[in-house]
């Protein structure tokens, strides 16, 4: 009897053959499952995670931002005890209420009728003043002398006259400072000045009395009372200034000087002689 057998050569090569085949074939697929399967994991990761981190630090920024104020807020926080009262300051409040608004009206209605009074009389001393010049009596000034003749007196009034002394060229009458001084008759002003020689405060008029060429010369007065310029035409009796005691002087006079034709003369004799 022949006992039969496999050729183990042949049959293990073959054998051996397909099984590389298919081991190469395995190593193949599995590298590419591998990687897909991976990536699908990967990306199921992230779908999931990527919201999750973003809500995570959202939420982180915000209590950040929160705890940012609460620090801000405490480090302003005044304790009560501690703070210092302040003033009110009640310009910086309107009024609200119907009786509010009413005071407020009332008293800018006060106000501006205050403010056309005081107007009104600064006008009243400003017209007084440029037409009498300023003066220490309460009451105003009159513009002319009471008279009627071509020659006034340069005075209402006086107390007496001032010793007469050698070299002296007018005569002296002695009266209170801020007594009103008129002009002896028409004329033009050819000098006035705050500061004459010796006279102090002056003012000289040229006069022509029935074809008699005087002049008239009132020294002496209180500064800034002079009503009158050079160039100026005045008639008898105009307001020319006030008394005072400006330059040489001695107490309050007027000191009157006369020339007549180039010739000093006596003033009051020829106020006299002229009817005054």
């Amino acid at each position: 009897m022949r006992i039969g057998f496999r050729r183990p050569v042949a049959t293990t090569a073959k054998t051996v053959a397909t099984t590389t085949r298919a081991a190469r074939r395995r190593r193949v697929q599995h590298p590419v499952r591998s990687t897909v399967t991976l990536a699908a994991v990967v990306g199921l990761v992230a779908t999931v995670a990527i919201p999750a981190f973003a809500a995570v630090r959202g939420e982180t920024a915000e209590a950040q931002t929160l705890q940012q104020v609460a620090a801000s807020n405490a480090q302003s926080l005044v304790v009560g005890s501690e703070a210092a009262p302040a003033a009110l300051d009640r310009s910086g409040f309107t009024a609200t209420t119907p009786e509010e608004i009413q005071k407020k009206k009332d008293q800018e209605a006060a106000e501006k009728a205050a403010a056309e009074a005081l107007a009104r009389r600064l006008s009243a001393a400003s017209s007084t003043a440029s037409s009498s010049s300023s003066s220490t009596y309460s009451d105003p000034i009159p513009l002319v002398a009471p008279g009627s003749g071509l020659v006034r007196r340069p005075l209402m009034s006086f107390n007496n006259f001032g010793t007469p002394y050698a070299g002296h060229r007018g005569t002296d009458y002695m009266v209170g400072g801020g007594t009103p001084i008129y002009s002896v008759a028409d004329g033009t002003v050819v000098a006035s000045s705050e500061s004459g020689p010796g006279w102090g405060v002056y003012v000289k008029v040229a006069h022509n009395i029935n074809g008699v060429n005087v002049t008239s010369l009132y020294a002496h007065m209180t500064y800034g009372t002079r009503a009158v310029q050079v160039g100026d035409t005045v008639s008898a009796g105009q307001l020319l200034g006030q008394v005072g005691d400006t330059g040489r002087a001695f107490g309050t006079h007027l000191h009157l000087e006369i020339v007549v034709d180039g010739t000093y003369v006596n003033a009051e004799n020829w106020l006299v002689t002229n009817g005054a």
